[in-house]
């Protein structure tokens, strides 16, 4: 049996050596470098001054790293906006309704379009004169009452999150379809017998069944919306106040050839991410505080398959 167990930990560690050492190559040591840069003044190449904690002062100095923090919050409503519209758009698939597998192929396929192409499609479609502007031109707007929509610092941001939620909807709403999907049949069931309509199947049945992926991609949304790249970058270049953190930092680490504060600024946005994070579990602590745990879900879901199984015994009987 000795022999037989040291086999096995040699073949777990076999097949376990090169992916964890991948893993610390490519992951976990350049982020402890990352890390040491942060404590330095430094350029990628010439010489390092050891300057503490001086950078991560700087970030809290310098008024264009804290507007772009400001910034995210833009980001942050449009990720709850997508969160919302999926899971709502995902209990109509639950549901049923005609044509379902096009309106899903629909809403998921800009999902399948590379970041970059998504921002010169949005970076066209913005443009002045060009396709939004036609479009409203032709059902009655005046090209000159329409703002810029990139240059307008009252609209232009909002313009970039439209770009991010269009994109991201679809891959969120199939998340929470296919957790939909996983509940219980009979519990759909047996809400129907008990004269349950859609808003209460879904409030105590579909909700608290899917508690854990609804966690996972709010969590996920918040994070993604913390290190927005793509949309500014490509689209605006993040000029007209457009500049997120991440466009900020390339900046400051590819043109500034300031990479100690860049360094600094990415583990100050990770520390932001883990506090979001925290904060996220305990309101979805306080909101589930009443779904129980999950060995009170399977004990739910028993007792409900036996009231179902005993109403249509006695629906049948009554026949």
């Amino acid at each position: 049996m000795n022999k037989r167990k040291w086999k096995q930990a040699q073949v777990i560690l076999t097949f376990l050596i090169i992916p964890v050492g991948l893993l610390i190559l490519f992951t976990y040591y350049p982020f402890g470098k990352m890390v040491q840069f942060s404590f330095y003044n430094m350029k990628y190449i010439g010489p390092r001054k050891f300057v503490g904690f001086k950078n991560y002062i700087q970030i809290f100095k310098r008024e264009d790293i804290l507007r772009t923090l400001l910034l995210s919050l833009y980001y942050m409503v449009g990720a709850v906006i997508q969160v919302f519209l999926a899971l709502y758009l995902a209990t109509i698939f639950c549901f049923k309704v005609k044509a379902e597998n096009f309106w899903k192929g629909f809403i998921f396929f800009p999902y399948l379009i590379n970041g970059i192409a998504i921002g010169f499609i949005f970076k066209f479609f913005y443009t002045r004169g060009f396709v939004l502007d036609t479009v409203l031109q032709a059902i009655g707007f005046n090209l000159n009452d329409l703002p810029y929509w990139l240059k307008d610092q009252s609209i232009n941001n909002w313009s970039l999150v439209y770009s991010s939620v269009w994109r991201y909807l679809g891959s969120t709403m199939v998340l929470f379809l296919g957790a939909m999907m996983s509940v219980d049949s009979t519990l759909y069931e047996a809400a129907s017998i008990d004269g349950a309509n859609k808003w209460q199947t879904f409030w105590h049945i579909i909700l608290p069944s899917i508690k854990t992926i609804v966690t996972l991609n709010v969590i996920l949304a918040i994070t993604g919306s913390l290190s927005a790249f793509e949309p500014p970058f490509v689209i605006t270049s993040g000029a007209n106040g457009t500049g997120t953190f991440f466009v900020v930092m390339n900046d400051i680490a590819h043109t500034s050839q300031k990479v100690g504060l860049a360094s600094a600024m990415a583990v100050f946005l990770l520390v932001i991410i883990f506090i979001a994070k925290f904060i996220q579990d305990a309101i979805f602590r306080f909101l589930f505080r009443n779904a129980g745990t999950d060995m009170d879900e399977r004990a739910f879901k028993k007792q409900r398959k036996r009231e179902a199984k005993a109403r249509m015994q006695m629906h049948r009987g009554g026949r």
